[in-house]
């Protein structure tokens, strides 16, 4: 049984979502790096659409952020076996700390470009 069979509620149960096996448990191993390089990480599970599955944003206490699709049932047991608090998106919204990140970052490149310009 793949990683991903695991995320999409595979009939096998039990184990680590961060097991490898085949299938995408790249989604998985980058995710389990990207908790232990940041701190203050949340899970923010995102509904699927008509173009994704089930996604799973990581949100640091910086606001930095990154998205993978893993699946609902991935998401929260991807959350358990990292320890970190999982939310809702459609009941808590992102945090504003997310925002205030993506703000920042469109200043830093909104001067950046202004600076490169300005140059030539």
């Amino acid at each position: 049984m793949g990683l991903l069979d695991r995320f999409r509620g595979g009939v096998a149960r039990g184990g680590s979502a961060l097991r490898a096996g085949s299938g995408n448990g790249e989604n998985a191993r980058y995710l389990a790096e990207w908790v232990r390089t940041h701190s203050g990480v949340e899970a923010y599970v995102e509904p699927k659409t008509t173009v994704t599955d089930v996604t799973v944003v990581l949100i640091a206490a910086d606001g930095e952020w990154t998205r993978r699709v893993v699946g609902e049932r991935g998401a929260r047991r991807l959350a358990g076996d990292l320890r970190i608090p999982v939310y809702d998106v459609r009941k808590t919204g992102y945090p504003q700390r997310m925002r205030d990140h993506d703000a920042r970052k469109r200043i830093e490149r909104k001067r950046a470009l202004e600076r490169d310009l300005g140059e030539l």
